[in-house]
């Protein structure tokens, strides 16, 4: 077993590429990593055990976080290399991995050759804290739970849609999007639009022009809604935050005599949702769009 070393804000766990895990080992290591934290000015290097990710794990994670040629994956940890260097060579994508100890990123250069994907990935010896995330479509990591949370809110503030994915360990009380278990848990996010707030639109369904009313509350990726319709209050079903992608269901009772439910698809982008509506179902139904915005209309 190999020994690695680790300085500042960095996990004791270099994500995919660490710690052999037992519940007998986890407070021990926990303690070890606030540890390293508390240490940086001091200058001590705490040594942690170093054991590589297994391969069909690492398949798991690019595979639930819908890896594909057009994702750019960041490793947050990336020991010997085996995640951004699956990540081009099984999934076409392109990656870049972070870790503080040079030898392993010697080692993954030289793994990211051998694998002929040298071209489409990089490795640098840098702390992850200190990494722009933003370039990322992708990120993976596997770091003890004080790192976890201290990186979450930098995960929130990234482009809706980037996929955060991990295994182990958790982002505490934001729930995975997804969740499966190939030798290890697998998680995965999707960081989700700021859409908390008041949202208006009109609705342009013939004969009746609609005046919607939308009110949005929300806990990551998790909301809760209520609006109105026409000034009359209308319950709102199936309220769903893919991303930047927004769905939920209105009861259209504006006319007694023709109720059918309004199934809304938008994006989000800033102020504004924009995207399908669709009112009924089967051979009655119709299509139109529809554009809310932030506030007042």
């Amino acid at each position: 077993m190999r020994r690695e070393t680790s300085t500042g804000h960095r996990s004791p766990v270099t994500g995919h590429t660490s710690i052999v895990i037992g519940l007998w080992l986890v407070p021990l290591l926990c303690a070890v990593a606030t540890h390293s934290v508390g240490a940086q000015d001091e200058g001590l290097k705490p040594a942690v055990p170093y054991v590589p990710t297994p391969q069909v794990t690492v398949d798991e994670m690019l595979r639930i976080a819908n890896v594909g040629p057009q994702d750019f994956v960041l490793d947050l940890g990336s020991g010997d290399g085996r995640i951004v260097i699956t990540a081009a060579r099984k999934f076409g994508a392109r990656g870049l991995g972070v870790d503080l100890d040079s030898s392993l990123v010697a080692e993954a250069d030289g793994n990211a050759r051998e694998a002929g994907v040298e071209s489409r990935v990089r490795f640098l010896e840098q702390d992850l804290f200190d990494t722009d995330l933003g370039q990322a479509t992708v990120i993976a990591t596997y770091l003890l739970p004080f790192a976890m949370l201290k990186l979450r809110p930098r995960l929130l503030q990234l482009k809706p849609g980037t996929r955060i994915v991990s295994h182990d360990f958790d982002l505490g009380d934001w729930r995975p999007d997804r969740m499966t278990y190939v030798r290890k848990n697998v998680f995965l996010w999707v960081v989700p639009a700021q859409v908390a707030g008041r949202w208006q639109a009109r609705l342009r369904i013939p004969p009746i022009e609609r005046h919607l009313e939308l009110e949005l509350t929300q806990r990551y990726q998790e909301l809760s809604a209520h609006a109105r319709l026409n000034g009359v209050p209308a319950q709102v079903w199936e309220a769903t935050l893919a991303g930047d992608r927004l769905s939920f269901v209105v009861v259209d009772t504006t006319d007694r005599e023709n109720e059918a439910s309004l199934y809304f698809e938008g994006k989000v982008s800033g102020g504004v949702i924009e995207g399908e509506l669709i009112r009924g179902v089967g051979a009655t139904r119709s299509v139109t769009g529809w554009r809310a915005v932030r506030g007042q209309l």
